[in-house]
C-alpha cells in the first residue's frame, strides 16, 4: 500500500491553518505519518489541534506524544503564531474527516456528509453512503431524496470542500475490525515494509 503514504490531501486548510500545515507536514512525513488536518481554535485560550495518523491507519497515544516532541520544536522556530498556543495532537477518530481520495475508497460503504463549493444538483450539502470510487470522484446514493432528485449523485474530488465520516454502528464495527488487523499486521512484519 506504499502509494498512499504520499498521497497528497485534496482537502487543505486555509490562511494560518494552511501555514502552520505547510511548516510541520514534511517533518510528520518523514516520520511515517499523514498529516489529516490541523485546526487552530479558540479553547483554552488558543489550541492548536493536529490530526495525523499514521499510514496503516492507526495511531496510539504513544504517536501523538511522538509528532508533538517533533513538531513542537519547528513550530517554536518558524513561529507561525505570535500569540501562546497549547499544542494538542490527536488521531483522526471515526467519525473522521476525509482528505484524501483513498479515505473514500477505503471507507466505502459508509455513510458520509460533505459539502462542496459548488452547485451539484441544486445543492452544496450532500448526506450518504459511499457506493463508488474512482480517481475522479465518488458517487453517493442520498439517504434522503428529495422529490425530483436522482437517489444517487456523484461529486467531483475537485469541488469538493469538506467531508467526514458519519457515526454508525456499521462504521464503528469496520473501524475497529481495521484497528485491529492493522495492528496484527504491524506487529507481524516487525518493521518490514513489504505489503
Amino acid at each position: 500500500m506504499s502509494h498512499t503514504e504520499h498521497e497528497p490531501r485534496i482537502i487543505i486548510e486555509t490562511g494560518l491553518d494552511l501555514r502552520v500545515a505547510e511548516i510541520i507536514e514534511p517533518v510528520i512525513a518523514s516520520m511515517d505519518y499523514r498529516l489529516v488536518r490541523v485546526r487552530l481554535m479558540n479553547q483554552n485560550g488558543l489550541t492548536l489541534q493536529v490530526m495525523a495518523e499514521r499510514n496503516d491507519g492507526t495511531m496510539t497515544v504513544e504517536d501523538c506524544e511522538t509528532i508533538s516532541t517533533a513538531i513542537s520544536p519547528v513550530l517554536d522556530v518558524e513561529d507561525p503564531i505570535d500569540k501562546a498556543y497549547h499544542l494538542e495532537v490527536s488521531s483522526p477518530g471515526i467519525d473522521r474527516p476525509m482528505v484524501r481520495k483513498s479515505d473514500f475508497s477505503r471507507w466505502q460503504g459508509h455513510v458520509v456528509k460533505c459539502e462542496t463549493s459548488i452547485m451539484i444538483d441544486n445543492r452544496k450539502r450532500f448526506r450518504g453512503k459511499i457506493v463508488e470510487t474512482n480517481d475522479e470522484g465518488f458517487t453517493i446514493e442520498r439517504d434522503q431524496v428529495a422529490y425530483g432528485e436522482a437517489p444517487s449523485v456523484t461529486i467531483p474530488f475537485a469541488a469538493l470542500s469538506e467531508a467526514k465520516l458519519i457515526l454508525t454502528d456499521d462504521l464503528i464495527r469496520d473501524a475497529l475490525r481495521a484497528d485491529k488487523l492493522a495492528k496484527a499486521q504491524a506487529a507481524n512484519q516487525n518493521g518490514e515494509d513489504d505489503e
